[in-house]
């Protein structure tokens, strides 16, 4: 019997070993660096050199596109001039004098990766090209990119200007949490109006990944010389998101379809905000005597039984003074993975509360301030 055990033991080990071994085998990726990131934790799945320092290329324009979605109004329109277009390289067609707005310039930077639409972002914004990598560069910091330094706007070749696969899966998973830029890298074409005069043309996007992987949802792609071939994917299935970043990769679109089918296989959705218990806020001057509270759906993706957990900090006023509309934002609550960081959210009213025409006498005041402080107590 205890030999049989021993055997058992043994055909066990062996078992498990020969499932790693096959596991890191059939990845076989040909990159000089590579990473697979869970978006949604900013997890490492699987990595080789992710912190080596490299030329990105186009992908660079993730960066740029970023600082340029977060401007206030993107349809905001410019007039190109010499200096802005005079670039080499991957082009939107932009001409000296064409009138372009904001979103078209984003298109224009992430489906045919146009060097002048991000040369044109970069002395829009900033003045000049040296100017708006300062921008870059100060993003790069608030985004934790400890290992990155831009140079150029549109990642054409330049001393000084690198990154690592790394930095750039988190800098996409930032990507993707803007709205306009996650749905313009998963779109195969999209149909513009500029020029001088405008007239309409479409534009068409690099990614090869959205035709021939069904979960992909973008993000960039990007080449010179010096980089070689470079890839920075995502896709998103059943709840969860992954990212994966190739540098110098002659096989990256079958290298992306086996790290992103590895990383999905991974991962299962858990929904962060099922077990909120939310208060009731107390309500100063108001025709009701509190408000209800919601926050937005988060659904997040986690390694399988890997016992890490998800945890929130709510952040809320002892009360409230009324008026108060309907969704207005009186709070945030912020989601922890393995006590990091990964997310924050409003705190909403779930329902308006009007101003009452009665005056409050100071004892009610002095009760709705207690009861509100001792919500945020609890």
């Amino acid at each position: 019997m205890r030999c049989a055990k021993i055997l058992f033991s043994l055909i066990l080990i062996v078992t498990v070993v020969f499932r790693c071994a096959c596991t890191v085998d059939a990845l076989d990726i040909g990159a000089k660096s590579y990473v697979l990131l869970n978006a949604d934790t900013f997890e490492v799945i699987d990595s080789s050199d992710a912190h080596l320092r490299l030329p990105i290329a186009s992908t660079t324009k993730l960066m740029t596109a970023l600082i340029l979605a977060e401007q206030e109004d993107l349809n905001t329109e410019i007039v190109t001039t010499a200096e802005m277009v005079t670039v080499e390289g991957s082009s939107m067609g932009l001409k000296v004098g064409d009138t372009v707005s904001y979103y078209e310039l984003l298109v224009g930077m992430l489906l045919p990766s146009g060097n002048d639409a991000a040369n044109t972002t970069a002395i829009v914004l900033a003045g000049s090209l040296e100017k708006f990598a300062d921008v870059m560069n100060l993003k790069a910091s608030e985004l934790g990119m400890t290992n990155s330094h831009f140079v150029t706007p549109s990642g054409l070749d330049a001393k000084g200007h690198y990154s690592t696969a790394y930095d750039m899966a988190i800098l996409s998973a930032h990507v993707l949490k803007n709205k306009v830029i996650r749905e313009i890298v998963s779109k195969e074409k999209i149909t513009l109006t500029f020029g001088n005069p405008p007239y309409e043309r479409t534009l068409y996007n690099h990614n090869k990944l959205l035709t021939r992987y069904e979960y992909c949802i973008g993000v960039k792609t990007g080449y010179t010389k010096k980089s070689g071939r470079c890839l920075v994917s995502a896709a998103q299935k059943d709840g969860c998101t992954v990212i994966a970043v190739t540098l110098n990769d002659s096989d990256d679109w079958n290298d992306h379809e086996k790290l992103l089918t590895y990383g999905l296989s991974l991962l299962e959705s858990v929904n962060a905000d099922e077990n909120i218990s939310l208060p009731n806020i107390s309500v100063v001057g108001g025709s009701c005597d509190n408000v209800s509270l919601l926050v937005p759906d988060f659904t997040c993706g986690v390694l399988q039984n890997s016992g890490s957990y998800l945890s929130h900090k709510l952040e809320l006023p002892p009360f409230l003074y009324a008026p108060i509309d309907d969704g207005t934002s009186v709070g945030e609550i912020s989601y922890y993975y393995n006590d990091v960081l990964i997310k924050k959210d409003p705190i909403k009213a779930a329902k308006g509360c009007a101003q009452s025409h009665t005056k409050q006498r100071p004892f009610e005041l002095f009760y709705n301030y207690f009861i509100g402080l001792l919500n945020c107590l609890i």
